[in-house]
């Protein structure tokens, strides 16, 4: 027996310094304190309820996304038609999601869907009308198949994007998840600007390079005469005294490029250290940006930002490389959330805020207390039966009850869980589940005394048949607790994380490390002496 303490001895005090590694960080002095400077960057992380925050439901325009898919799509095709000396009309996009186009001769109508079918497998002709002029009109839409594809997509997308954002804040473990009927659910724990996480979050950062209609009147664009293909901005220019100039300026509706093709963005400084956005664009997009600008010399380029222009500077020769700059009287602040925002990736489709809401750290304060108040209740109220019942053994069971939850905090602050309202509840539960498998251990102990068996024979015998039955009961729970955490909500999945964590911390405390204490005790205990239990 003394043999097998001899590995199983380190392997708790191993657990048992791993864990106070991983949980001496939550307490602010020893974080800050020279051991902290030793210790993992980890820390126990309160949910929304228990430190406050910000809640957002947010709606997706999903079908914005498709519109600007069947327009990319539609460039696609007139420069393909192009190539192959097919005369086709600008494509637009109607009201209901499907795109149209003319083809000039209906001669070429076989040599078109042949290059549709070939490279355009997606896109589907739903009508086709015969015009005068020797036209033909063309409407197609994505098919079915891809239409749902392209829908779960842009919801998919949407929250990988607003998740890349708020990491770059460095906010503990928020909750961004889908709901139904394209809403997306957004919790942020200890977020202490929400007016900025909300601008941030529903930035849509669709970047957009126009040309400017040098040809238009802007005194009549102003009073909403346009020429045909154009539409009227305005540049907000902010002045050195705080205020906004905002001058018209008319650009052509098709866009040229657009930022999907930005794999970087980063503040820089120009030689006057104003900040601007320096941006890099993939291989696609510097070819893209190259040829827009060799075919555009000596042409205004306008940089459109969610239909705010931002700058309009003349091209100047063809720009390789795939290197672009936003510039504006921006301040680094600005730049920088620019950036951060345009780095993350746009936005596949514009989002709106259904609903905010913002919990105090007084009502957070209110719960830790209160959840704080009925563990410590809970918990002595164990600890006094367990020593009033089980005497010695009921000792062993409030060592390990201690060490299990110093365990599941360790656990959530190493995985990087956040402990939430739920969570302290699971946290309560799996005190008595714990204490329930000591229970079972004792009471087989006790029957196999009561049989005459030594004390050694008699723990030995109670945890060889007691733990097969813990195991089972244990292994259930945990199934339970996973189907939680796969299906569950913010708050449900806080319980699950707790209650998943509590199990495995009880099974190894009340099987492995009473068990070392038992056979310790064995070990060393006078002759004769009879255990309590």
């Amino acid at each position: 027996m003394k043999a097998n303490l001899r590995w199983k001895i380190p392997i708790i005090l191993l657990v048992l310094f791993v864990s106070l590694a991983f949980f001496l960080p939550t307490f602010s002095q020893i974080k800050d304190s020279k051991l902290g400077q030793y210790l993992p960057d980890r820390q126990l992380n309160l949910g929304l309820d228990l430190q406050g925050g910000i809640h957002l439901m947010l709606g997706v325009e999903t079908e914005k996304a498709m519109e600007r898919s069947l327009a990319q799509a539609g460039r696609d095709i007139r420069e393909d038609a192009r190539h192959n000396e097919i005369h086709v009309l600008r494509p637009t996009v109607n009201e209901d999601t499907q795109l149209e186009f003319t083809l000039l001769r209906s001669q070429q109508q076989g040599q078109l869907e042949q290059l549709l079918r070939d490279r355009h497998p997606n896109l589907e002709v739903v009508d086709k009308v015969q015009q005068e002029d020797d036209r033909i009109r063309y409407t197609l839409e994505y098919i079915p198949q891809l239409k749902q594809e392209m829908h779960n997509m842009t919801m998919d997308q949407a929250v990988k994007t607003i998740r890349n954002r708020i990491d770059q804040f460095g906010l503990a473990e928020p909750d961004i998840r889908k709901q139904e009927e394209d809403r997306i659910q957004v919790q942020l724990p200890g977020m202490d600007d929400p007016e900025r996480a909300i601008d941030i979050i529903g930035q849509t950062a669709h970047l957009e390079f126009k040309l400017v209609d040098e040809d238009a009147d802007l005194r009549r664009a102003e009073e909403g005469i346009l020429p045909p293909g154009s539409r009227l901005y305005y540049q907000i220019t902010e002045l050195p005294d705080g205020t906004e100039r905002r001058d018209p300026v008319v650009l052509r509706d098709e866009t040229l490029m657009s930022g999907e093709h930005i794999t970087n963005a980063h503040t820089a400084f120009d030689e006057r250290n104003n900040p601007y956005v320096s941006l890099t664009f993939d291989s696609r997009g510097a070819r893209i940006f190259e040829r827009i600008t060799g075919e555009n010399i000596r042409e205004r380029l306008a940089i459109v930002l969610d239909g705010e222009v931002y700058s309009t500077p003349v091209i100047q020769e063809r720009i390789s490389g795939g290197r672009a700059s936003i510039t504006g009287r921006f301040t680094v602040q600005e730049a920088h959330d620019l950036a951060v925002v345009l780095r993350a990736g746009a936005l596949p489709a514009p989002v709106h805020i259904m609903e905010e809401r913002t919990v105090g750290p007084s009502l957070g304060q209110e719960s830790i207390e209160r959840g704080v108040r009925s563990a410590l209740i809970g918990g002595a109220l164990v600890v006094i039966f367990m020593v009033f019942y089980f005497g010695f053994a009921g000792v062993v069971a409030n060592t390990v009850l201690a060490l299990n939850i110093i365990l599941i905090l360790a656990g959530l602050a190493g995985f990087g869980a956040t402990l939430t309202l739920p969570g302290i509840a699971g946290i309560i539960l799996t005190i008595g589940i714990a204490v329930d498998a000591n229970v079972l251990i004792f009471e087989r102990i006790r029957e196999e005394l009561r049989r005459g068996l030594s004390p050694r024979a008699a723990v030995q015998e109670g945890y060889n048949r007691a733990t097969l039955t813990i195991l089972d009961a244990n292994v259930t729970t945990v199934i339970a607790a996973l189907i939680l955490y796969q299906f569950g909500t913010g708050p449900v999945r806080g319980f699950a994380v707790t209650l998943t964590l509590g199990i495995l911390a009880s099974m190894f405390t009340a099987i492995f490390v009473s068990r070392v204490i038992f056979d310790l005790w064995i070990s060393y205990r006078k002759p004769k002496t009879a255990l309590n239990i």
